[in-house]
């Protein structure tokens, strides 16, 4: 299947071009305004459906609107219309075309023209009237206050905010690119206004303090909540602004006699990542938690751990090694210890429960 793509080069286009590599069976046709006449003619009589990104949202000359946007349309409405075929076509329209201004009104044009291709040659047309596009690749001081904000903060860049409240509307790329491989794998009939979702609502000010967070967990260690909705596709934005000299960064590494200890990763409810080393040798631990639990992992080396109830001394020993994985938990009301038990030093991976609190540790010194 080939896909004719305008707009190839812009912010969806190269999104979706890695898309459309990643799909067996699909091949690209990519044109752009810059292209010829017969080059745009030649390129929809081998193409089974087209995606219409291309268009002009911010040009110097407001006359561009119409050229870029409703004139193109005209010429690429031509050439599908040449080919005597009901080639389907996926049209990214914009909100602004509800609007009567200059951009708005060249959208809405070439929503006009695709409507009359559809009606006429009877192939399916779905024009899908987005709010403002976020993710990977977008252009800062072009694409969105997103990509803007992002580039900035991830270099220590100041950013500027006229209108805290103002209300924001934003869709994420991998929500388009989801829909438009729907599209492609069933067009449907007719010409309709097509959505793409979820669209996430916020505020200027709350989307800036969302992504300076995203700035400050390198120094507190405190992970937002980057799982699901809008924060995860924020998050996935703001790390790939990052420039490569940022891709890593350091966190503090506490030693004594016994080895090291590292924190890794903090969460606001579910606990923190951290591991430790030990010497050939070596205890650590003796104590036991009321609350507190914890998950250890030997990466190398040989541990055994030791585990008392502290009221009834019944006792148990374990044995772990890295070359066999194996999780072990400790247990309230447990005093526990862990020995280095081999000849190299010894590597532990940890899971604690809860972020250590210095006030109420919830750590009390046990003998074994």
């Amino acid at each position: 299947m080939q896909i004719l793509l305008t707009g190839a080069d812009g912010f969806i286009g190269k999104n979706l071009r890695v898309v459309l590599s990643e799909m067996p069976g699909f091949s690209m046709l990519a044109v752009a305004r810059g292209n010829s006449r017969q080059e745009l003619f030649d390129a929809a009589a081998q193409a089974d459906a087209v995606i219409h990104l291309a268009g002009v949202n911010r040009p110097q000359d407001p006359m561009e609107f119409a050229v870029g946007n409703a004139d193109f349309t005209a010429s690429l409405c031509e050439a599908l219309a040449a080919s005597g075929r009901a080639i389907p076509v996926a049209f990214a329209s914009s909100i602004q075309a509800e609007r009567d201004n200059p951009y708005g009104r060249s959208k809405r044009q070439a929503e006009e023209h695709l409507a009359v291709y559809g009606e006429r040659s009877g192939a399916p047309v779905a024009i899908y009237r987005l709010v403002n596009v976020f993710g990977k690749w977008s252009r800062p001081n072009y694409n969105s206050a997103v990509a803007t904000f992002c580039h900035n903060i991830a270099r220590d860049l100041p950013i500027r905010i006229d209108d805290a409240a103002a209300q924001l509307r934003l869709v994420y790329v991998d929500d388009v690119l989801a829909e438009f491989r729907r599209f492609l794998s069933g067009p449907g009939t007719g010409v309709r206004l097509a959505e793409v979702g979820p669209i996430y609502s916020t505020t200027v000010g709350e989307l800036a303090g969302q992504i300076e967070a995203f700035r400050s967990v390198r120094t507190s260690l405190v992970t937002e909540r980057v799982g699901t909705g809008l924060v995860r596709a924020l998050y996935a934005t703001y790390v790939s602004f990052l420039p490569p000299e940022a891709f890593s960064y350091g966190v503090p590494k506490y030693g004594d006699a016994r080895g090291d200890f590292v924190e890794m990763l903090k969460t606001p409810d579910c606990g923190q990542f951290s591991f430790f080393t030990a010497h050939p040798g070596v205890t650590r631990g003796g104590h036991y938690h009321h609350t507190k639990t914890e998950k250890f992992l030997v990466i190398k080396g040989r541990a055994r751990y030791r585990f008392r109830h502290i009221i009834t001394d019944e006792a148990f020993e374990v044995e772990s090694r890295g070359d066999e994985p194996l999780v072990v938990e400790t247990i309230p009301g447990w005093a526990h210890d862990i020995t280095n038990i081999g000849d190299e030093e010894l590597v532990v991976m940890l899971w604690a429960n809860e972020v250590f609190d210095r006030q109420r540790p919830d750590t009390v010194t046990a003998k074994l």
